[in-house]
C-alpha cells in the first residue's frame, strides 16, 4: 500500500490484483491441480464453445459451471445461486464475461465461505451489518472493455423489487488475478462495444472530478482517456482489429484502476434509476450527462493546454454520438424527470467535487438540453 501526503491531504493507493495479459489457455498456471473450480459465466459463452475450451484448459481440476448470469444481475439471483454452491467444496472461482458475470463471481467469492443464508437479502433489504472475514480466490476474465470490474473491490447488485442499486464493497473483493485476452472481445456487437467503451470513459472522467482523486488515479484516468478518444471511433469501424480491441481493454483496465481508488460520482448516481426503471444500458445511462459535466468542470480538471486539448477531443467525441437522443429511445423527458429525486445516491453523488450549479437537477437539465 502506497501512502503519501499531497497538498495537506493524506491519500492511499492499494490494489492487490495481479494483472496478466495473455490468452485464456494459460490460466491453468493460476490453478492448482485437483482444485474444485466454479466457473461463473453466461449462456452466450457456453454456446460459443468457451466453456468447453476452459474445460480443456482446466482438465486437471474439477470444474462446476454457473452459466445463466443475465445483465445487471439481481440480488435475488445471486442469493439463490449461493444456495446451489453453499454446501459444495469450492476452492476457487473463475469469472468470465462482462461486468455482470464478474460481479456475480466476486459476490460469490465472499458469500460461499460465509455462514449466512441469503446474505444480500439480510444486508441490503433488512439492514443487517456484516464484516466479511474471508473469501475464495478469484480469477476475473473480462470479455468487454468497459466496467474495469476485474480490478475493483466492489460488485454491483440490483434490486428490481425495490428498484434500487446497491454496491457490495470490501477490500476482499479485489480479484486475485485479472486475465486480459483481447481476442475474447472480438465478437462484441457494435452497441455493446460502444456502451462498454462509454462506461470506461465515464469511469475515467468520474475519477477526475472526484473528491478522492489522487495523482496516481489521475495519471491512470488521463492515460485511459487518451486511448479511448483515439480508439473507440476506430474500433466501431474495425471491430475485428485485435490491436484496437487490446487498446480498448487496456483503457478499460486503467479507468477501472482509477475508480478502484476513487469510486464513481454524480454521472453514475444519475444513471442508476434509469437502468432499474427503464433498462437503459449502463454505459449509456452513465455517459449521456458527461458532455454537460465536462463543460462545467473543464477549466478545473485540466492542468495544462495538452489536457485541455484532450478533454476537448473527448467532448467532441461524446457530442458527436448524440447520447441524449439515444436516451429518448428508452424513456421520455417526462419519465426521466420523474426520477430526479431518486438520482441522489449517497456514496456516489457526494463524491462529486464540482462547481455548485444545482447538483443533479442542473446537470440533468443541461445534459438533456432542457430550458432551466
Amino acid at each position: 500500500m502506497l501512502t503519501i501526503e499531497n497538498e495537506g491531504r493524506v491519500w492511499q493507493h492499494y490494489n492487490p490484483t495481479r494483472i496478466v495479459a495473455g490468452g485464456i489457455d494459460d490460466i491453468g498456471s493460476c490453478v492448482l491441480p485437483g482444485e474444485n473450480v466454479l466457473l461463473v459465466t453466461t449462456r452466450g459463452f457456453a454456446r460459443r464453445g468457451l466453456v468447453r475450451r476452459l474445460h480443456g484448459t482446466l482438465k486437471n481440476c474439477n470444474l462446476t459451471v454457473l452459466d445463466n448470469v443475465d445483465p445487471n444481475p439481481s440480488l435475488d439471483f445471486i442469493d439463490q445461486a449461493l444456495l446451489c454452491f453453499k454446501n459444495q467444496s469450492i476452492d476457487r472461482i473463475v469469472a468470465l464475461g462482462g461486468g455482470s458475470a464478474l460481479d456475480v463471481g466476486k459476490a460469490l467469492s465472499l458469500m460461499i465461505p460465509c455462514n449466512i443464508d441469503r446474505p444480500l437479502q439480510k444486508i441490503f433489504r433488512e439492514g443487517h451489518e456484516h464484516h466479511w472475514e474471508k473469501k475464495l480466490p478469484l480469477i476475473a476474465i473480462p470479455t468487454t472493455a468497459g466496467t474495469g470490474a476485474e480490478v475493483t473491490n466492489f460488485a454491483t447488485v440490483w434490486d428490481y423489487q425495490a428498484k434500487r442499486k446497491y454496491s457490495l464493497a470490501s477490500s476482499l473483493l479485489f480479484p486475485d488475478v485479472a486475465y486480459l485476452d483481447a481476442n475474447l472481445t472480438i465478437t462484441l456487437p457494435a452497441d455493446e462495444t460502444l456502451y462498454s467503451g462509454l462506461d470506461a470513459l465515464s469511469h475515467a472522467l468520474e475519477s477526475l472530478w472526484n473528491k478522492n482523486c489522487t495523482s496516481v488515479s489521475r495519471a491512470m484516468a488521463i492515460h485511459s482517456l487518451g486511448l479511448l478518444v483515439d480508439t473507440l471511433p476506430k474500433v466501431l469501424r474495425q471491430p475485428d482489429n485485435v490491436r484496437l480491441r487490446s487498446d480498448m481493454l487496456n483503457a478499460s483496465l486503467l479507468s477501472g484502476l482509477a475508480i478502484s481508488q476513487t469510486r464513481t460520482a454524480i454521472a453514475h448516481s444519475i444513471s442508476y434509476p434509469l437502468t432499474t426503471n427503464y433498462s437503459i444500458p449502463h454505459g449509456l445511462a452513465c455517459s449521456f450527462t458527461l458532455p454537460a459535466l465536462l463543460r462545467i468542470n473543464l477549466e478545473r480538471i485540466a492542468s495544462d493546454e495538452m489536457e485541455k486539448a484532450l478533454f476537448g477531443a473527448v467532448l467532441s467525441l461524446l457530442e458527436g454520438l448524440a447520447l441524449e437522443e439515444k436516451i429518448y429511445n428508452y424513456a421520455s423527458f417526462q419519465e426521466i424527470e420523474r426520477l430526479v429525486s431518486e438520482m441522489y445516491t449517497p456514496g456516489r453523488s457526494d463524491n462529486y467535487r464540482g462547481e455548485d450549479l444545482g447538483g443533479v437537477r442542473r446537470v440533468l437539465d443541461v445534459a438533456l438540453k432542457m430550458k432551466y
